[in-house]
C-alpha cells in the first residue's frame, strides 16, 4: 500500500510540472520584429517604430536673440494719447401752444449739423434731474412797476422749486450782490426774495452782472441755468455788448432764460404817448438782447404784459429744464483750434423730411427745438 501512494504522489508532482512549464511557455511573449511593436491578436492598435530621424529632419536651430533698444538715461517711456472729442448737446422739444415737453423721440428723429455739414448722432438719452440755478434780479431805483414785476416772478420761480434743487440769488443795480450762495435750504432763499424792499441805485449794469455771474457759475461742474429777470437796459457796463455776446459764447453747460419786466407799464406808456422815440427804441434793443442770451445758450426769452401769465412761464421753464433729451456726436470736424462752431438741431422723420406732429383730431401742431446755438472747440493745450 505504501508502495501505491507513493506511485500517487509521483504523478500528482509529475502533472503539475508539466503544468507550470505549459503557463510559462504562454505567457513569454515572442521576440520584437523589425516592422512593429509586439504582436498581439486581440489588439486592434499596432503601434509602429518611430523612424529614425535624418540629420535633414532636425529642427531648425532657434532664432538669434535681437538686442533692446533702452531708452537714453533720464528719458522715461511715454505713450501717445489721441482725444476724440465727443460733443453734447442738450435739446429740449416744446408745444409752442401750450410749452408742454414733448416726450418719446428716438435718436432717428434728430438731425444734427454742425456748420452745415450732418453729424452722425450716437446716443440720445432723456433726463430729468435736479436742476443748479441762479436767479439773476435787476433790483435798481426805477419804476415800481418793473420792481413788482420781478419781485413776483421770483416768487412764483420759488414755489415751484423742489427740496433737491440748488438755488442762488444775486441782485444787482450799479453793482453786483450775492444775497444768497447756491443752496438747498429754501427758507434761506425766501429770506433773500423777502429782503429786496428798498433798491439802491438807479444804474441797471446788466453786462457787467451777467458777465461776473458767468464766472461764477463757471466753476460749478454739470449744467447750470441762468433765471434773468430784468428789464434788458442797460447803462454804465465796463463790458460792452460784444464782450458779453463773446463770455456767453465761450461759456460750455450754460442755459439763459430770460423774463422781461414792466411790459403793462411800456404799454400803457406807449399807448398814452409818453414814450419818445429814443425810449422806445432803447427798449427794443434791450429785448433783442434778451433774446440773444437766450438763443445763444439753448434758453428761452418771455415777454409777459400781465401777471397772471407768469405762472404758465415758469411751467413752461420748469418742463425744459427738467425734461431734456442729450445728444451725443463725434464731430467731423477734429481740430483743435478754438473756433466757434455753429449747431443746429432739426427734427426729421424716417425719409429725413421735417416731422409733423398732430393732435387727436389731426390737426398739426406746432413745436420749438430748443438747443444752444453752437460751441466752441477744445485749443490744443487744453
Amino acid at each position: 500500500m505504501n508502495a501505491a501512494i507513493k506511485n500517487l504522489a509521483a504523478a500528482a508532482i509529475g502533472t503539475i510540472l508539466f503544468a507550470g512549464t505549459a503557463s510559462f511557455a504562454q505567457t513569454t511573449p515572442p521576440p520584437p520584429t523589425d516592422q512593429g511593436g509586439p504582436q498581439q491578436d486581440n489588439s486592434p492598435v499596432i503601434l509602429k517604430k518611430k523612424p529614425q530621424q535624418s540629420p535633414q529632419d532636425e529642427p531648425p536651430p532657434p532664432a538669434e536673440e535681437q538686442e533692446k533698444v533702452k531708452n537714453p538715461k533720464g528719458l522715461e517711456n511715454y505713450s501717445i494719447r489721441v482725444d476724440v472729442p465727443v460733443v453734447t448737446v442738450d435739446v429740449s422739444v416744446q408745444l409752442q401752444k401750450s410749452g408742454q415737453f414733448v416726450p418719446g423721440l428716438k435718436g432717428g428723429n434728430f438731425k444734427v449739423t454742425e456748420d452745415g455739414v450732418e453729424q452722425r448722432v450716437t446716443d440720445v438719452r432723456m433726463q430729468q434731474k435736479p436742476i443748479t440755478a441762479v436767479l439773476l434780479l435787476e433790483f435798481a431805483a426805477n419804476s415800481w412797476a418793473f420792481i413788482q414785476d420781478m419781485q413776483q416772478s421770483s416768487y412764483v420761480f420759488f414755489r415751484q422749486l423742489k427740496p433737491e434743487d440748488y438755488i442762488a440769488v444775486i441782485t444787482y443795480d450799479l453793482r453786483t450782490r450775492i444775497l444768497t450762495d447756491f443752496t438747498q435750504d429754501k427758507g434761506i432763499t425766501e429770506q433773500a426774495l423777502r429782503s429786496l424792499t428798498i433798491p439802491g441805485f438807479s444804474d441797471t449794469n446788466e453786462f457787467d452782472a451777467l458777465y461776473e455771474t458767468l464766472d461764477r457759475v463757471s466753476r460749478i461742474e454739470g449744467r447750470k441755468y441762468i433765471i434773468l429777470i430784468s428789464s434788458g437796459r442797460d447803462t454804465f457796463s465796463k463790458i460792452n455788448l460784444d464782450q458779453i455776446y463773446k463770455k456767453v459764447k465761450q461759456s460750455q453747460d450754460v442755459t439763459i432764460y430770460t423774463i422781461s419786466t414792466g411790459g403793462l407799464a411800456r404799454e400803457l406808456t406807449d399807448a398814452r404817448g409818453g414814450m419818445g422815440g429814443m425810449q422806445r427804441m432803447n427798449y427794443l434793443q434791450a429785448d433783442n438782447q434778451m433774446r440773444t442770451f437766450s438763443s445763444m445758450t439753448g434758453g428761452q426769452s418771455y415777454f409777459p404784459i400781465f401777471q397772471g401769465a407768469l405762472p404758465e412761464v415758469f411751467n413752461s421753464i420748469n418742463a425744459s429744464i427738467r425734461n431734456q433729451y442729450v445728444l451725443s456726436y463725434r464731430p467731423t470736424n477734429t481740430a483743435q483750434d478754438g473756433t466757434y462752431r455753429k449747431i443746429k438741431v432739426e427734427l426729421v422723420d424716417r425719409e429725413g423730411q421735417p416731422l409733423k406732429m398732430v393732435d387727436e383730431k389731426g390737426k398739426q401742431i406746432k413745436y420749438s427745438v430748443i438747443a444752444r446755438d453752437g460751441y466752441r472747440a477744445r485749443m490744443p493745450v487744453e
